[in-house]
């Protein structure tokens, strides 16, 4: 009998039922699993975002798993197929694969070859031969002619035969799950150029003749083979050696070396071919995709949070502009509060009389906003207009590049329509890039994650899939940070826990209405936030500068009074505790448990009192490319330039060495180390700093280096020899300029 969810997850994980239990009461609960992982941690034996997310996951699995399993019990009792047996396997399937192998012979089909030979009466005829008890076919054949039900010759009647033994063999339970373990662990993926598509599938071309086990197969090579199909480009197959399969099958179902025994056989080999070669690789490329899609929507996962979690300028008075050579550079200043108060186009770049205009202008409105910080999108005209800028801008007024991904859909968005009815859609780019140079994450939550660029065959994988992950990566980063409810937008409100779209604008709507927010509890009086969402959000939302201090911290409401508690014990204020690190210090935290309040909650809110409302997010480092590198073609073989990492795949990292066009550095690339996985080097926004391979202006293709020095160090002559004599683990093959891991990687920057 199948077990409970809870107990299956239990023995999966080594968790306690108690603490995935408790986690399965709290998500019926609809508990975000920001709020299970900083809160509940009493209930959960202090399990933390990941374990979380996993036990919901595999909740969803089995709850699927067990829907089917319901549905296909229903299905055989209304076909009155469902006997006491049939009923124990159907429970005891562990998986979707083997409920479905025992559902299979119980099916309702189609009329297939095998039906038509039951209806010809020849499923006697076909069990006798399959028995193998030493009687000849032909003979036992003779006995089944009809000439009227179209069973004229005994060949007729013995492939009639075959064709009822050969579909029996393709529902076999058994027989599809060592098949099934026969592709997992010996199949080949085969991929070969589709007829007179080799000029059009250049890009495809190392493709053209491949083949590799499906075992070993990286994702993205697969997904770029998937790609390649898809387009019509690329015929693809994978499956084991069919030598091996049919032997396999014939080892289970060949008994005699008799005549008889040569029919099964014949209708194992035809089982096979027409039968389980199309289901069972229908099966592997489905469980193969999923797989691929797995690691690429994990990559993309690990990327955004990097990105979300980028260091913020903070709050400054920051020029934003949003480059251009022909129509000028849109140019907006912003307050602190990253509220727009001026914009205007300059056009540095169009002639001598307009870039002096254009440099007048940049110094006026620098000394007229008191700007702090000047941010200059990434994209066309980007490093021209900041090395302008860098000569314009007075001692301390920082000159950062931003990148533009995603900052034209943002544009185009509804949020931006609603903030900026009447500004043109080039404005409020350049109020988007400033913004992110203050906070990135607030700025990028109003940006669908696929429309960010940090992604990896993104558009090949499952878009539900997708979607759930970077979702979640979102939520987890705004409820990490934590939220200033009197300045944070709809969008970013609305990826607090237990708040959404609607009750977000109600939060926003409210503030504008009535003021900003003094204390956490006047959130009660925002409509429908009902007591559920109030517990869910207050302790991620932020109140600065308020009537309560704790409201400026993660300590939750519903913890206030133990805090009040310390502070009476030790004579004190609440506020005394959160700057006096030595009447903290006194806190016996052990005393103050109960039955709602635990140690691991009691030390999170020390902690917090310590640094309240502390950001998470690391310190921001000014970073500026080389300056006399602007181009692709200023680039050389052998230059070293400061980069920036802007794109982690499974194959390597691309790198902004500030010419327009990322390169990229090959896992082989990325130390002079064996790299197995190139998220353990490098990560999204880090600086770093590489060296020049090799490039190609005309496509644009750029190959660096992050091995230190000019590749592998010197070593003296007795170092070398004994390098040389170390056994040299496998290097990753590399990946060519015309390969499509770069070509098909050019979609994922959108503006």
């Amino acid at each position: 009998m199948h077990q409970n969810p809870v107990e299956t997850i239990a023995a999966e994980t080594g968790l306690s039922t108690a603490q995935v239990q408790a986690v399965a009461d709290l998500l019926d609960q609809d508990a975000s699993i920001p709020f299970i992982a900083r809160y509940r941690k009493e209930a959960t034996g202090s399990l933390d975002e990941v374990a979380v997310t996993s036990i919901r996951d595999r909740l969803k699995q089995i709850g699927a798993l067990e829907r089917r399993r319901e549905a296909i019990i229903n299905s055989l009792a209304k076909q009155e197929k469902l006997t006491p047996e049939l009923e124990t396997a159907i429970m005891a399937a562990g998986d979707m694969a083997v409920l479905e192998d025992i559902y299979l012979p119980h099916r309702p089909k189609r009329r297939t070859r095998a039906t038509m030979a039951r209806e010809k009466g020849l499923e006697p005829l076909a069990q006798k031969i399959f028995a193998q008890q030493g009687d000849d076919p032909v003979r036992l054949a003779a006995g089944f002619l009809d000439p009227g039900r179209g069973v004229a010759t005994v060949e007729a009647a013995l492939a009639g035969a075959r064709d009822i033994m050969a579909e029996q063999i393709s529902e076999d339970a058994d027989a599809r799950a060592r098949l099934r373990r026969l592709f997992g662990e010996k199949g080949l993926v085969r991929s070969t150029v589709a007829r007179g598509q080799e000029e059009k599938g250049a890009k495809y071309r190392d493709y053209f003749n491949w083949q590799e086990p499906v075992a070993a197969i990286p994702s993205h090579r697969l997904l770029a083979m998937r790609r390649g199909e898809k387009e019509d480009i690329l015929n693809l197959t994978i499956a084991p050696d069919a030598g091996a399969a049919v032997a396999l099958l014939e080892e289970m179902f060949v008994k005699s070396s008799g005549p008889d025994g040569r029919q099964v056989a014949l209708a194992a080999a035809d089982s096979y071919k027409r039968l389980l070669s199309r289901s069972l690789e229908t099966e592997i490329r489905l469980d193969c995709k999923e797989k691929a899609d797995a690691v690429a929507i994990g990559v993309f996962a690990a990327n955004l949070r990097k990105l979300l979690m980028a260091p913020p300028l903070g709050a400054r008075r920051v020029m934003g502009i949003d480059p251009g050579f022909r129509t000028g550079c849109k140019v907006v200043c912003l307050n602190r509060q990253g509220k727009l108060l001026h914009h205007e186009t300059v056009n540095p770049h169009t002639s001598e009389k307009k870039r002096q205009d254009a440099a007048q202008k940049i110094r006026e409105l620098c000394a007229r906003f008191s700007i702090e910080a000047v941010a200059v999108g990434n994209g066309t005209a980007g490093r021209e207009t900041e090395a302008f800028v860098r000569r314009l801008v007075t001692e301390g007024v920082q000159v950062v590049m931003v990148s533009e991904s995603g900052a034209s859909i943002y544009s185009a968005s509804e949020a931006a329509r609603r903030e900026f009815p009447d500004l043109d859609l080039t404005f409020r780019g350049a109020v988007s890039i400033a913004r992110r140079l203050m906070d990135p994450l607030s700025e990028l939550v109003k940006i669908d994650p696929k429309s960010i660029g940090v992604g990896q065959y993104q558009h090949d994988v499952d878009q539900d899939a997708l979607k759930r992950a970077l979702d979640d990566v979102v939520v987890s980063c705004v409820n990490a940070v934590g939220v200033d409810v009197n300045r944070a937008s709809a969008a970013l409100l609305a990826y607090v826990s237990g708040l959404g779209p609607r009750l977000a604008q109600n939060i926003v709507s409210h503030r504008d209405a009535h003021g900003a927010f003094r204390t956490r509890a006047e959130l009660k009086g925002v409509p429908r936030l009902g007591p559920k969402a109030f517990e869910q959000a207050a302790g991620f939302l932020r109140i600065v500068d308020g009537d309560n201090p704790l409201d400026a911290s993660a300590v939750h409401p519903e913890s206030y009074r133990v805090v009040a508690a310390m502070a009476a014990d030790l004579g004190c204020r609440v506020a005394d505790l959160m700057t006096d690190a030595a009447l903290r210090q006194r806190i016996d935290v052990g005393s103050y448990v109960s039955d709602t309040v635990g140690l691991p909650t009691l030390r999170d809110i020390v902690s917090e009192l310590a640094k309240p409302g502390r950001d998470p997010r690391q310190r921001f480092e000014p970073f500026a490319f080389a300056d006399d590198v602007r181009e692709i073609g200023d680039l050389k073989p052998g230059m070293r330039l400061p980069g920036i990492v802007t794109n982690v795949t499974a194959f390597g990292a691309f790198v902004d060495v500030g010419v327009h066009q990322d390169g990229l550095v090959h896992i082989s690339e990325l130390a002079d180390r064996f790299v197995t996985d190139p998220a353990a080097v490098v990560s999204v926004g880090q600086k770093v700093t590489v060296r020049v391979l090799q490039v190609e202006p005309e496509r644009r293709r750029i190959a660096l280096s992050m091995k230190p020095g000019s590749g592998a160090r010197e070593k003296s002559p007795r170092r070398r020899s004994a390098a040389k004599a170390a056994p040299q683990k496998p290097k990753s093959p590399p990946v060519p300029f015309n390969n499509p891991f770069i070509e098909l990687l050019q979609d994922r920057k959108p503006k």
